[in-house]
């Protein structure tokens, strides 16, 4: 005799994880429109997961994430942050497909500087080489001004 928990994993589980799949909608790239995000030339080189380039687990951030090849990530000069580039930021890099995610930081010596992971692949980070790339992120809210109101009128 079947049991109504069995039903229940047999039957009605699996049928809600596939409709639960196919309503999962993510935005599309193509809603991202690249015009209104922050253009800027950097210089762009690539660094790799190899205990001769970094200190520690070479696989770990400055922020503490882990790396892994499957996901474009960089690491920022300092001095961009300032300008936007935070943590977790999406980035578009010129002559690649895709976004890139912010989750490294360089050392401070650094300025206008990115470094793009390509995992343990020493020969293509030696062929990119170092250039000058364009490359574009969401601009970053400004604070709005306010306005100091004293008896009544606005200075």
């Amino acid at each position: 005799m079947f049991s109504i928990k069995l039903i229940l994993k047999c039957l009605v589980l699996p049928l809600v994880f596939v409709v639960a799949l196919g309503s999962c909608e993510e935005p599309g790239v193509e809603n991202i429109n690249l015009e209104d995000w922050e253009k800027l030339t950097v210089t762009a080189s690539a660094y790799n997961s190899l205990k001769r380039q970094g200190e520690g687990n070479p696989f770990i951030t400055a922020w503490g994430d882990t790396l892994h090849v499957d996901i474009q990530s960089i690491a920022v000069s300092r001095d961009l942050i300032k300008r936007g580039l935070k943590y977790k930021t999406p980035v578009k890099i010129e002559g690649f497909e895709g976004f890139f995610i912010v989750n490294d930081k360089m050392h401070p010596r650094w300025r206008n500087k990115i470094d793009i992971y390509m995992g343990v692949d020493k020969e293509k980070a030696l062929k990119w080489g170092r250039r000058k790339v364009e490359i574009a992120f969401p601009e970053i809210e400004k604070p709005r001004e306010k306005k100091l109101i004293t008896d009544g009128k606005s200075n």
